[in-house]
């Protein structure tokens, strides 16, 4: 039960900021594909870095075996065309489906709407997987990470990942302030 607790707590806390970040407002979110609101990637870098920092600092110090996390295997195809669905869903809506539940927490009905169509898509996927199962097992490369398809080391790619990071959201910075 009192993984439960955390887990929503962790869930509410997140819904909360990405609401307060104005990230349940679809074309807050569609100004990022027009390349004129940067707040979804920003949020996002801003999001991987600290939590890729903490994993690795606390696997370094000790408190957290990483090697235990647990690394999804990879599916090329499929999920290339998963990929695609998600993104065709989130040019039409605005929305993806964690902003959707906060834009419907807040009372937008386009997020009442884009759940809805998650919903369906799903139980759709899910009816149909009989036919679908061969193509959901197509293509597959095992659990692949950064440093697996680097060579590089774990702590290199960290290091690699934040200063890119870092330069990407000091370049947006740079540009927003000369708009």
């Amino acid at each position: 039960m009192n993984e439960l607790l955390v887990t929503a707590a962790i869930g509410i806390a997140f819904g909360w900021t990405l609401e307060r970040a104005g990230l349940g407002d679809p074309p807050k979110l569609s100004g990022q594909f027009y390349l004129r609101d940067f707040t979804v990637l920003k949020v996002m870098m801003s999001a991987l870095v600290t939590a890729m920092l903490g994993a690795f600092w606390l696997g370094r110090l000790g408190l957290v075996d990483t090697g235990r996390f647990y690394v999804p295997e990879t599916f090329l195809l499929p999920q290339l065309v998963g990929g695609l669905v998600f993104g065709l869903g989130f040019v039409l809506s605005g929305l993806c489906p964690g902003t959707s539940c906060v834009a419907l927490a807040s009372g937008r009905g386009e997020g009442g709407a884009t759940v809805l169509g998650l919903l369906a898509g799903m139980a759709t996927v899910g009816l149909a997987f009989p036919s679908l199962e061969g193509f959901y097992g197509a293509t597959p490369m095992g659990a692949m990470t950064l440093p697996h398809l680097t060579g590089l080391s774990y702590g290199a790619v960290v290091a690699v990942v934040t200063v890119s990071c870092i330069g990407l959201l000091a370049a947006i910075g740079q540009w927003e302030a000369r708009r």
